[in-house]
């Protein structure tokens, strides 16, 4: 269908007449509002084909106008546009109906084909339901990237329907699947995470599906696998293609089949639970040689959610991390600011670690930073080359520099020594160096260093990704040899 009847509702007069006048040049007729009265009066001469309507109004606001049109006219499609380009605002137009999205600043060809595609699919609609816009959801960005990531989950979490997330370690594949699952109908039952790598081979499908009491040595009693414990829920598959390929089989049987026995057992289980499936690797590759069944993947790469990493993205490095120091700040940690400086050297960091890295970060410098406002030197000094500066838990023995590790904080951040974190926190002091120490002397070879340590080299992967530490740290010329 070509050469419909516009409605554009935008306070914005700029943005009125250049959208109208690439609509017009596409063969539509265009009338426009500035505000919900105007809209009110243009409605009484008549329904529009297909309405295009701002967020912001001076007198109301758009969603509201798009679920109120849905409501009494669910026939005539509505194209939200927006500036405040986030999860929720996304997610609040599919709730109200709206036909689609559009984040601004768009493309003229774009919003015209969106029109053209809407008129074509009148009363097409992409329902989700959220009780409440909630200003807490995890992912953060207005990039066109995160954008389009945005656009995806609105359009799934309606759905069942298999969400594989692909993106590097760290860009925040597991907040990507929370979102679905909160958003979604099984919200109100469990969400269940399981790390494919971190997880001993020959566990993984009593891990998976649960076993019998005598299923193998060490079953003394049965016990639920995250199938059952996700029933009703989503079921998170961390890092899936690390899976053995014996366990994809029976994984890919479940999928198939929607049913699963425990290991062990006879009972035929009905799995019901939403599938979302994330991985760093490329999953492609891994089915070219063999590493990854070919089958198996076509059934959890139903809906594709590509995470950009953070260098992808870097006009999101401000605002991230501005909110991960008020999030320090929110758990008692001091209130810190960046300088102009300060945020330019972040956008200019390449972030191995990606968000994951940056919150690490922000963290460390609301803790250790001794201004309210962090400078560059501050910044530079603790990304330095893939180190960070010195432990207080280094500078002399370990035994007395914990002692003046307490001291410290007993005079800085009195509150710590009785609020439940003290434990963590000085782990994390000792944690971090032993690690890099480690992987500097083996030259970043992460199975010697994980041997070197006393740990599973999955166990060290994962310790790598949650404390935003370089995997390839080499050396420096001061290190142990």
């Amino acid at each position: 269908m070509s050469g419909g009847n516009v409605l554009l509702v935008d306070d914005d007069d700029a943005i009125r007449t250049v959208v109208a006048h690439a609509l017009r040049r596409a063969g539509h007729r265009v009338r426009t509002a500035a505000c919900v009265a105007d809209l009110d009066r243009e409605l009484q001469q008549g329904l529009p084909d297909v309405l295009l309507t701002d967020v912001v109004l001076p007198d109301g606001d758009g969603i509201e106008i798009a679920a109120r049109l849905n409501a009494a006219s669910p026939e005539v499609p509505v194209i939200v546009l927006s500036a405040r380009n986030t999860l929720t605002t996304a997610v609040r137009a599919n709730e109200a109906g709206a036909y689609d999205y559009l984040p601004k600043p768009f493309d003229l060809d774009t919003l015209t084909r969106t029109v053209a595609a809407a008129l074509d699919r009148r009363g097409a609609k992409l329902p989700v339901h959220v009780e409440e816009e909630d200003k807490s959801l995890p992912l953060i960005g207005r990039s066109p990237a995160m954008q389009e990531v945005y656009r995806v989950i609105a359009r799934v979490v309606s759905n069942d329907l298999t969400v594989l997330v692909s993106g590097e370690s760290g860009t925040g594949k597991e907040l990507v699947a929370r979102a679905i699952h909160d958003l979604g109908h099984r919200r109100s039952a469990p969400f269940i995470a399981i790390n494919m790598a971190a997880i001993p081979r020959e566990l993984i499908e009593a891990e998976l599906f649960g076993h019998e009491r005598g299923a193998f040595t060490g079953a003394a009693q049965r016990t639920a696998g995250r199938f059952e414990q996700a029933a009703g829920g989503t079921l998170f598959l961390d890092e899936i293609g690390d899976m053995p390929i014996e366990a994809q089989t029976r994984l890919l049987r479940v999928l198939q089949s929607g049913e699963f026995t425990t290991v062990g057992g006879a009972r035929t289980i009905r799995a019901d639970v939403r599938i979302v499936a994330a991985t760093n690797r490329e999953l492609q590759q891994a089915v070219a040689t063999g590493q990854f069944r070919e089958d198996l993947y076509y059934r959890l790469n139903v809906v594709p959610v590509a995470l950009p990493a953070l260098r992808e993205r870097r006009g999101d490095i401000a605002m991230l991390a501005r909110h991960f120091l008020e999030r320090a700040a929110e758990s008692g940690l001091p209130r810190k600011m960046l300088d102009d400086d300060a945020v330019t050297l972040l956008e200019q960091h390449d972030w191995p670690g990606n968000v994951r890295q940056l919150e690490n970060l922000m963290r460390r410098l609301a803790a250790l930073s001794r201004d309210d406002r962090i400078s560059a030197p501050e910044i530079a000094a603790m990304l330095g080359s893939g180190h960070q500066p010195p432990s207080p838990l280094q500078d002399v023995g370990l035994d007395a520099a914990v002692r003046t590790y307490l001291d410290r904080l007993a005079m800085s951040e009195p509150a710590v020594m009785d609020n439940g974190t003290l434990y963590d926190r000085l782990l994390a002091e000792v944690e971090r160096p032993l690690i890099e120490a480690m992987l500097a002397r083996h030259g970043g070879n992460q199975l010697r260093a994980a041997r070197a340590i006393g740990l599973n080299r999955n166990t060290l992967r994962k310790r790598l990704d949650m404390l935003g530490i370089d995997p390839g740290l080499r050396p420096p010329a001061h290190d142990m040899r």
